[in-house]
């Protein structure tokens, strides 16, 4: 009987692709284990085990697998279900699922080797001068990688000279599968096993009086080792002993000291004992145990609590309880920032169970988080991530915490999957039928409507902890001040004056401005002319300290221009501002204090947001500028005042969340203010201090904004009353995009009728040199979103049919938060 196996390959296949197999190997293979398989005409591909039968495909012949890479899963069950859904639900494939979700290092690369044809005499006359440099360079290594071929060669295209030496069957080509994961190796020294007695020991301390240098090493490793019964690694001798690496490599050449290595994970935790958990006041416990309350009826549970109550508290006694059952805990931050500071405070309570997982970490420490969640190794009991720990392989999980929850950080925008790591953790929770828990302060608007429609429980808390009043919010009206001639570059008196006060009393001071960079736009005084990205419709903004202009969407930059490019002259001016600019005022107005910048230009490293974040603490910097990364639920003792520099561009952006996303910005950033004994204040400058959304963040009222926001959405047919699908359409060529969107667009009308919008150019309609058009369809409550879904991938599969629109890409985006 013939065996097959379906696999999952990492490329956007809609369809499993089915591999021969033997009965042995069927019998041996078990889903979710990696087998390497040839696919197309000499692709090698690291693939996924869906599933193991007998059923011979129909319209083509099953190729034989190449190898099994695995003896156990690195995929549950669990996760393959969780996969198929986030397949289903966000219009992709599981290829592009396996992606995104497996650690890079699992997914084997296969690389072209060429070989020297041993079988056959080469005449060496019969070879050009870059063929005998090939052949030459065999003779002394019997394979080459492209990649080597490049550097003998020192040119990119060697393709043309391989295919020749093919020809003439001086070579041959195969290909090669190589393992990506490396196992972190520490190297460890021992005494060589002949010195063991005391007498030869002093015979070798008597022959190295002549090398003091290599003897103190030796003295010293017998003291180390006298110490401790631990392993001695070479980088602590090499300090205990003060000498160089040189030395301990002569002494290991003679065989007096053996080297050895072991493996060691590369996350690890040195922490001492683990702190007691901290006994929650009254209004925590009280949330607390209306939390376990609204558990007994509801699988989703949302907390409202107001900034600084203390809500990271309440976390940590649900973990606690989970960790007793034995089970595992995710818990969810928008912001890599946030892990920062949390990962000090759950490792205080919980030591070496918390183990951390987001895209700064490097694809050897992914592989060994993802291993230790795997095998549920005491290790991994408390996963703390931003989105991408959603699709870890659970063993066995206990509860999902999800911080910040309305934050559109959560939402993957590209590459496929565009998953929103919310909605996805739920669904996770659910098929591991535990609970899940959303906290913030303020609440994305679909969650708190749901808490209405009774299908999440609602706790809330009022007050912040240790009953400090919430910061005094000030709207300072720009417009005026600047008519009173009243403003110092984008300061207003009041806001320095507010900053005096505070640096005086010796408190530290947030700036907020949702634009990094200098200026936005650098524009010519006498012709009006701004330069452009060449590939994109936007400005260029200025950034000052690297003297450069720079497009934000495909990272084009150019020198810093002297002269207008149009008309030549050198009168430039600035419009706009961004954290450059704020940050250089701020060192103008206030000479003696420590300004520090935190935007994506100052947390690049692995390590950026931590460095900035520290020297924060522990009040090394006064004053803190930054954009919207500030604003993620970050916890600073010594912040009195917040100053938001222009509220007004946050306001006016073209989008049906702004003013939702505004209040959520605005609100969580003051809450950054007066988290202790003393109560924050918080200015707002604005061109429009009447404006609703204002008044409304300067009451702390949001009951008023979500009533209000939910009935112009009723009105206008948007979320969370009706759901979106977002087709957006690209090509270079413009007439294409706009032929494409405009076929796309009738088809879904036919269906849809009046619930298609579009097609539209977005604000910024080039980009990366490519056009883009949006399709928005909304699918009322009553309608099925399923069938919908079904309808809108039968117009893309007949359109991606169509001669002219081959080449157009369509990207499909549910629930396009």
């Amino acid at each position: 009987m013939p065996y097959f196996i379906d696999v999952i390959l990492p490329i956007p296949l809609p369809k499993l692709f089915t591999y021969s197999v033997t009965e042995a190997e069927a019998d041996f293979l078990k889903s979710g284990m990696r087998v390497s398989v040839p696919f197309g005409k000499s692709k090698i591909y690291t693939a996924l085990v869906y599933s193991i039968h007998n059923n011979e495909p129909l319209i083509y012949e099953a190729k034989v697998i190449h190898q099994i890479l695995d003896e156990t899963p690195v995929i549950t069950q669990m996760q393959l279900n969780h996969w198929q859904w986030i397949a289903e639900y966000y219009m992709c494939t599981l290829g592009d699922v396996m992606r995104a979700a497996i650690p890079n290092a699992f997914i084997l690369e296969s690389e072209t080797v060429i070989s020297r044809n041993t079988s056959k005499i080469i005449n060496d006359e019969d070879l050009k001068d870059d063929e005998f440099l090939i052949y030459d360079a065999l003779h002394h290594q019997s394979s080459l990688k492209i990649q080597e071929i490049v550097s003998i060669l020192d040119k990119k295209n060697v393709l043309p000279v391989i295919k020749r030496l093919i020809d003439k069957e001086v070579v041959t080509v195969e290909e090669e599968v190589y393992e990506k994961y490396k196992p972190k190796l520490v190297r460890y020294v021992k005494l060589g096993t002949n010195y063991s007695s005391e007498i030869k020991l002093q015979e070798l301390l008597e022959e190295l009086s002549r090398a003091p240098k290599q003897r103190e090493v030796v003295l010293t490793l017998f003291s180390m080792s006298a110490q401790t019964k631990k392993p001695i690694k070479v980088s602590e001798l090499t300090k205990k002993s003060d000498t160089s690496a040189a030395i301990i490599k002569s002494l290991i050449d003679k065989n007096i000291l053996e080297e050895y290595h072991l493996q060691i994970d590369r996350i690890q935790y040195s922490g001492e004992e683990n702190n007691p958990i901290k006994i929650l006041n009254e209004p925590q416990f009280k949330a607390y145990h209306e939390i376990q309350e609204s558990f007994k009826t509801n699988q989703i549970t949302l907390l409202h609590g107001v900034t600084s109550s203390g809500k990271t508290e309440i976390y940590v006694k649900l973990i606690e309880e989970v960790l007793k059952e034995g089970k595992q805990v995710l818990y969810l931050v928008p912001e890599i920032a946030l892990t920062t500071q949390l990962v000090n405070r759950l490792q205080d309570y919980f030591g070496e169970k918390v183990v951390v997982f987001h895209s700064k970490y490097s694809s050897q420490e992914r592989v060994e988080v993802w291993n230790h969640v795997l095998e549920n190794s005491s290790k991994a009991q408390v996963i703390l991530g931003a989105r991408s720990s959603v699709l870890l392989p659970f063993y066995n999980l206990g509860i999902v915490i999800v911080d910040e929850e309305h934050e559109a950080s959560y939402k993957q925008f590209d590459p496929a999957p565009r998953y929103h790591a919310r909605d996805t953790a739920i669904v996770l929770a659910h098929l591991f039928q535990c609970k899940t828990l959303l906290g913030s302060a303020t609440p994305s608007l679909e969650s708190y409507y749901n808490t209405k429609q009774n299908k999440y429980g609602l706790v809330e808390l009022h007050t912040r902890y240790n009953n400090v009043l919430m910061p005094e919010i000030e709207l300072v009206d720009v417009k005026d001040k600047h008519k009173r001639k009243r403003m110092t570059g984008h300061f207003s008196d009041r806001l320095i004056e507010e900053m005096t006060e505070t640096l005086k009393a010796g408190h530290q001071i947030i700036l907020f401005q949702n634009r990094r960079g200098f200026s936005p736009i650098i524009e010519c005084i006498t012709c009006g002319h701004a330069p452009q990205c060449p590939n994109c419709d936007v400005s260029l903004t200025y950034h000052q300290y690297k003297d450069q202009l720079r497009c934000h969407y495909c990272g084009y930059y150019s020198v810093m221009i002297k002269a207008c490019e149009a008309c030549g002259c050198i009168d430039l001016d600035n419009k706009g501002f961004g954290t450059e600019q704020v940050e250089e005022e701020v060192k103008d107005l206030f000479p003696d204090s420590k300004v520090a910048r935190m935007d994506l230009d100052t947390t690049r490293g692995k390590y950026g947001y931590e460095k900035i974040i520290t020297a924060f603490e522990q009040q090394e910097v006064d004053i803190l500028v930054g954009t919207q990364m500030l604003t993620k639920g970050l916890d600073f003792r010594h912040v009195k005042l917040v100053g938001i520099m222009n509220a007004d561009n946050m306001l006016n952006f073209p989008d049906f969340r702004a003013h939702e996303r505004s209040f959520q910005l605005m609100l969580q950033v003051s809450g950054r203010a007066g988290r202790t004994e003393e109560r924050g204040k918080v200015l707002i400058q604005t061109y429009n201090p009447y404006h609703n959304i204002l008044q409304q963040v300067s009451t702390n009222s949001y009951v008023e904004m979500y009533k209000e926001q939910l009935e112009e959405r009723r009105n206008f047919k948007y979320p969370p009353v009706y759901r979106l699908i977002k087709i957006t359409i690209k090509h270079r060529d413009y007439n294409k995009v706009n032929q494409g969107a405009d076929w796309y667009a009738k088809s879904l009308r036919i269906i849809f009728k009046t619930d298609v919008l579009g097609p539209e150019f977005p604000p910024v309609s080039r980009i990366r040199n490519q056009y883009i058009k949006h399709i928005l369809v909304k699918i009322p409550p009553k309608q099925s979103v399923s069938k919908t879904k079904e309808a809108i991938i039968k117009i893309n599969n007949s359109f991606s049919t169509v001669k002219d629109f081959r080449a157009v890409r369509v990207i499909l985006n549910v629930d396009n938060y």
